[in-house]
């Protein structure tokens, strides 16, 4: 994190990331795929926590209730990492190449907790829909957590949003 700081993603190299961890290039990739993974690493346990969540959720839960269970989740886990997910966004936001990676990170996701509610007996596209106004909370909610000077907790963001989205669908107006 400090080298794609000082240096920037692009032209920092495993080999650098590599010395300033004091590891041999050969036991950086026993851990990591490559160097983006030291940023997105975490991005599969984080799915699975949240298809975890969306999967255990009640029986009797509407599917919007089971997709904040999986919010619920990812908030209590990512919470106390405030200082890092600034870092890490930071450079991330700095990087076509990372934002995009990031964008994929976001699909899998949304495929993921659609999956987990099509199992839960939620019907092709209402799946699809949920898991993806999950995704935008979530990038929301996250986005406005790592501002500087934000203040509020992740869970709390994670449930306003879902709260914002919540009031202005039903001010909507049905149309046909």
């Amino acid at each position: 994190m400090e080298l794609y700081r000082e240096r920037g993603f692009e032209p920092t190299t495993v080999a650098e990331i590599a010395a300033r961890a004091g590891l041999t290039e050969r036991t950086f990739f026993r851990h990591f795929a490559d160097k983006r993974d030291v940023l997105f690493g975490g991005a599969h346990a984080l799915e699975q926590l949240m298809v975890s969540a969306v999967t255990g959720a009640p029986e009797s839960a509407t599917p919007i209730e089971a997709v904040a269970a999986g919010l619920a989740a990812a908030a209590s886990l990512l919470g106390e990492r405030r200082q890092f997910a600034r870092q890490r966004q930071s450079i991330i936001a700095a990087s076509p190449e990372l934002r995009e990676r990031e964008v994929m990170k976001l699909a899998s996701l949304s495929g993921a907790l659609a999956a987990a509610l099509r199992g839960r007996g939620v019907q092709g596209s209402s799946a699809s829909l949920t898991a993806e106004i999950a995704t935008a909370v979530f990038r929301i909610a996250f986005e406005r957590w790592v501002q500087a000077g934000n203040k509020q907790d992740l869970s709390e963001l994670m449930h306003e949003t879902l709260g914002e989205l919540t009031a202005l669908t039903a001010a909507a107006p049905a149309r046909r």
